[in-house]
């Protein structure tokens, strides 16, 4: 540890604590999870759902595509309604038609206001009454209540057929014709629609943690039943803002008093030190890495507008009816897909390129080998969980293939468990050709200090070995369980360890070319870590605030969260650093552009994670924003924004190395890197914020349901701002192609100049 001895025990103590907070809490989830009863009957015993029948529902809900079509508790795609607010409504308005019929005879709408309000005061207490014997494993309905949810499945089953009645629901919806073929399976789905409605409405039963809310602590909003914030949601809403204030606060005070001075930059060296260090085989290798990576970024683009379109036009592209063969569902799922390979092959890119350097410009035996297999064991998994996805949801995989070849139904996680074991096998591959080449370096007697490279080497294990907690949940596992673990992937995995990787790689090449010191590099490093880990491990929490979990994880995850964004607050600083980079040296300027792409990391960083990512993170805000499109600003903002250009980045200085001859065309640079921003800045301003904001004011003054409903979303003044972002979509695409261009050009093309004289001539993928 040297002279970081406190740094590294602050980065210990902090892994240590949050850890275990993520370990507690993630074991009072399942103990706290919503029960799913073993029957929900009727006073008199007819019984209407099983616990087996729920989970069937639950697997036919994977299939037709899960998260992607519609949400469930507010999580998954935005088009469809939210099916647990938009069953609980109909279910709600159904039981209030059926009483006042059998009780009336005569449409709700029509008795007066004393007997609506009277009728309104049962429906209340009869659905946030817990009628849940855990002796017997039953829930008991009401008869007037079954009336309700038979009329309700009734509608389900409709929808999701091709009943002629519902077409223009479809249609508005983006979902295809007949998506799910069988009726049993129809019906089935409906039971579990009904089950996360039922937790969002029935109240936690005291002795295990209740609180007078329901087990999704009162979300969704829904007026009829008394469904609004809870005190400890306010509570804990105001405490996040204290704690982000104190940390902001805090940070200033430590930069300003506890840093110490500055060393002076040190003297750039002559020459590019990377530049004359020959390159082994296996960095040779890495060229079709770099290929990949910009395929599937402009597939995911292209991906990425057909999508969108989807929301304008339903079931068609520009008047052509699509949707049968390349349904919203599927194509929403490999456009996300797409992203996390293309983003991930271009951090395994770099990390495969930094392996030889760290081992003294060497290869270690048969390096290129493994480099080689991983990448077709990449593009295997790729094609065939693409391919899986597409069989899932046009119904052709049976049942009982589609979780481990098909489609899981989650959010990010969509792959096949098949595929998914795969991908885990190759990240845990590339964990040991990186191994390989780092462990010989830090375990080599020497007296250099080598406190950057082990803080690099354990983002390189834990990278390699933390998306394996995907692995924990299986087809029939509970949703609150199954989303404690996909937030271990989606947040701890992707937000916490590549955010410390890349901070620590940067931090390495930079040192590495004699452009800033390595204590400061190294002491910067550690630093960074900590604060991301303190707010990014128990800050995982802050997804799972209605997932059916209790208070003491809201109170975790807002407090924890809060703090996600105090490290951002020094980024505009990090940007400056990187930008003034490129005037330290004459060779510097061949490492313009992945320089500009770290600086527009650190202001999307800024933006997208830190505004965007705090507007929606209080426990207030994110009950009337979760499953609005003010979630999606959020995630393009952080995921192309940060992660997007972090790995365009590293593809474009991999690149730099792999073809020493290349220089960027300034053009076609200028215009893809600004283009993207811009592109990314319009499709956010002009269409996703302003829908979110008018969906957000109709959350709020009616209740979830509304603000995804059909007869929301469908007026004139939304869909003129759906159709707005196509004018944002097209200039994104246009930087996206011409980034794309750059690379292909600079791997198969002729160099647009010479090289400097000590650059090797080198080619070959």
């Amino acid at each position: 540890m040297g002279s970081y001895r406190k740094h590294w025990l602050a980065l210990i103590a902090v892994l240590i604590v949050t850890f275990s907070m993520l370990g507690y809490y993630g074991r009072e989830v399942y103990r706290q999870a919503p029960p799913i009863p073993d029957r929900v009957a009727t006073a008199g015993g007819e019984v209407l759902y099983t616990q087996e029948s729920i989970l069937d529902g639950q697997t036919a809900w994977q299939s037709v595509g899960g998260m992607q079509l519609g949400s469930i508790w507010g999580h998954g795609a935005y088009q469809a309604p939210d099916w647990t607010a938009d069953w609980l409504h109909r279910e709600l308005t159904a039981w209030l038609e059926v009483a006042a019929e059998r009780e009336q005879g005569k449409p709700f709408a029509q008795l007066d206001a004393a007997a609506q309000a009277v009728l309104r005061d049962r429906l209340k207490t009869e659905y946030r009454s817990n009628t849940f014997d855990a002796a017997t494993g039953t829930a008991t309905v009401s008869d007037l209540r079954a009336e309700a949810i038979a009329r309700t499945a009734r509608y389900y089953d409709e929808l999701f057929s091709d009943a002629p009645a519902l077409q223009k629901s479809r249609e508005h919806f983006a979902m295809k014709e007949n998506t799910l073929p069988s009726a049993e399976r129809r019906a089935q789905m409906a039971g579990f629609f009904f089950w996360t409605a039922w937790a969002a409405a029935t109240e936690r039963p005291a002795d295990v943690g209740g609180s007078g809310a329901t087990y999704t602590n009162n979300w969704p909003h829904e007026p009829l039943i008394g469904n609004q914030p809870t005190g400890e949601n306010l509570v804990w809403s105001i405490m996040s803002v204290v704690v982000m204030m104190a940390g902001v606060g805090f940070l200033v005070w430590g930069w300003s008093f506890l840093r110490k001075q500055e060393e002076d930059d040190p003297t750039p060296p002559v020459h590019d030190p990377l530049s004359r260090v020959p390159l082994t085989p296996s960095q040779r290798a890495l060229g079709k890495y770099l290929f990949l990576v910009v395929a599937l970024f402009t597939t995911q683009v292209f991906l990425g507008g057909f999508t969108a379109h989807y929301t304008v036009e339903g079931q068609q592209f520009y008047g052509v009816d699509v949707s049968q063969w390349f349904p919203y569902a599927l194509v929403r799922t490999w456009h996300i897909q797409s992203a996390l390979f293309w983003i991930a092959t271009g951090f395994l890119a770099a990390g495969l390129f930094l392996a030889p350097l760290i081992n003294g410009g060497k290869d270690p035996k048969y390096q290129k080998l493994g480099v080689d297999i991983l990448f077709w064991a990449l593009v295997v998994v790729c094609v065939g969980s693409f391919i899986g996805n597409y069989f899932a949801i046009a119904q052709v995989l049976p049942p009982e293939w589609n979780f481990w070849l098909g489609h899981q139904g989650y959010e990010y996680v969509d792959l096949g468990r098949l595929w998914q074991i795969g991908k885990f096998a190759g990240i845990v591959f590339w964990l040991v050709l990186m191994a390989r080449g780092i462990f010989p370096a830090l375990l080599a007697p020497s007296g250099q200090d080598k406190n950057l490279l082990a803080l690099l080497t354990c983002s390189v294990v834990c990278i390699g070995l933390f998306y394996g907690s995907g692995l924990f949940y299986g087809e029939r596992t509970h949703l609150s369980v199954m989303e404690y673990w996909r937030w271990w992937v989606v947040h701890l995995w992707v937000e916490g360890f590549f955010e410390v990787f890349a901070t620590t790689a940067l931090a390495f090449i930079f040192s590495t070319l004699g452009l800033v010191s390595y204590r400061m590099a190294t002491a910067a490093s550690l630093a960074s870590a900590s604060l991301f880990m303190l707010g990014g491990v128990p800050g995982t929490f802050h997804h799972l605030y209605f997932a059916g979990t209790t208070t003491p994880v809201m109170a975790v995850g807002a407090s924890f969260s809060a703090l996600e964004v105090v490290p951002l607050v020094v980024l505009g600083h990090e940007a400056w650093e990187h930008w003034r980079l490129q005037h330290r040296t004459p060779w510097m300027a061949h490492l313009k552009w992945p320089l500009m792409c770290f600086v527009a990391v650190a202001f999307w960083n800024m933006l997208g994670a830190g505004v965007f990512g705090f507007m929606i993170n209080p426990p207030i805000s994110l009950y009337y924003l979760q499953g609005l499109n003010t979630t999606p600003v959020h995630a393009h903002a952080a995921l192309f924004g940060v992660y997007g250009f972090l790995a365009l980045g590293f593809t474009l200085m991999v690149l730099r190395y792999v073809r020493p001859q290349l220089v960027f065309s300034e053009s076609l640079m200028k215009t893809g890197f600004w283009w993207l921003n811009a592109g990314l800045a319009l499709m956010m301003f002009t269409s996703l914020l302003p829908i979110g904001l008018f969906q957000f004011h109709a959350s709020v003054s009616e209740g979830l349901w509304y603000a995804r409903s059909e007869a929301f979303l469908q007026q004139p003044f939304l869909q003129t701002l759906r159709w707005v972002r196509t004018f944002g979509d097209v200039v994104f695409i246009v930087g996206a192609l011409c980034v794309s261009w750059q690379v292909v050009r600079g791997l198969f093309g002729t160099p647009a100049a010479a090289a400097p004289a000590e650059a090797l001539l080198v080619k070959g993928m």
